[in-house]
């Protein structure tokens, strides 16, 4: 993630959107470049937030958060010390995360462009965490100005921010929602206003389903799938269930993290398609293989063999048939 601080460009709606949580202060400190946009909150500094700064009530900056520790391995500043040094226990014990994490976003911004091309104009976007570059709405848009994005999240820091660099798209809106109740996200009225569910649908959960437990992170994308008709799509990447993946697990949780991450088997992840017609992964399909997960790299890209930092997380990609 690339940070960055200009002269403050930010929407004066967006800062009082921002000043109504967090203060005149935090809102003043909000920028945002149309081709790059970045967010500060006051601390923030190459080595991230200060944890003596005003933050937006309900924001507990010594209990590490998981969207926070996502922002540090994309490299941004909007995180605390109690989220980097989750992070720094991680990177120790797994250097390899960082590159799959950009790898995640990497993945993201193909998939986007794939499903553009496939016919989709809606997007709901599940955790969607701190603004970065490539954002789906930036990807989708920039190649139909009328595609429709949803951006779902539960962290009071990412609606600040989406919704400061968000305030004059029309197309596109950051709702606060829990991911453990889908049906909440269906009966809000910004997504119903936005999303029309008689028409295909694309339903994104990039690195989100692994910290829910069993029963909430199946219903997820169960549920949102259930509410949208033939042709719509649903595209997941979720952590392996590997040694390291188990090391993760054990740091978030000594260090009481927001969320629980919790690896699944290829068997596991693959349940979240059942129902399903899985897109073949490959530039070029053959008619002898079946498709199936892949890694974060292999997906739509032309790669000999399979990078070590990749073999932590698969990913895949699925249509909901006319049957």
């Amino acid at each position: 993630m690339n940070r960055r601080s200009p002269k403050d460009s930010t929407p004066s709606t967006a800062r009082e959107t921002l000043a109504a949580v967090g203060g005149p202060k935090h809102a003043a400190s909000v920028t945002a470049q149309e081709d790059s946009p970045a967010v500060d909150i006051p601390g923030g500094g190459s080595t991230g937030l200060q944890d003596n700064v005003t933050v937006p009530s309900g924001i507990d900056p010594n209990r590490p958060n998981v969207a926070r520790v996502y922002d540090y391995f994309l490299g941004g500043r909007d995180n605390f010390e109690a989220d980097r040094a989750v992070a720094d226990e991680i990177l120790e014990q797994t250097p390899e995360v960082r590159d799959t994490t950009r790898a995640n976003r990497e993945l993201l911004g193909r998939v986007v462009r794939y499903l553009v091309k496939q016919g989709i104009r809606q997007f709901i976007d599940l955790g969607s965490g701190l603004p970065t570059q490539e954002n789906v709405h930036q990807v989708a848009q920039a190649a139909v100005a009328d595609a429709r994005v949803v951006y779902i999240d539960y962290d009071p820091v990412v609606l600040c921010h989406g919704r400061a660099l968000l305030a004059t798209n029309p197309n596109t809106v950051v709702v606060r929602a829990d991911l453990r109740e889908p049906g909440t996200i269906l009966e809000h009225p910004e997504v119903r206003a936005l999303i029309d569910f008689t028409k295909p649908t694309a339903v994104l959960a990039f690195a989100v389903l692994h910290f829910l437990e069993d029963e909430q992170a199946y219903a997820v994308g169960n549920t949102l799938m259930d509410a949208c008709p033939a042709g719509s799509y649903l595209a997941v990447s979720h952590v392996l269930d590997t040694d390291a993946a188990q090391k993760g697990r054990d740091i978030y949780a000594r260090r009481n993290a927001n969320a629980n991450l919790v690896p699944r088997s290829r068997e596991q992840i693959r349940r979240f398609f059942d129902g399903l017609v899985l897109v073949d992964p490959d530039l070029e399909p053959s008619p002898d293989k079946e498709p199936d997960l892949v890694y974060l790299s292999q997906w739509k890209q032309l790669e000999d063999g399979i990078a070590l930092q990749d073999r932590l997380t698969l990913c895949g990609v699925a249509r909901r048939s006319e049957s």
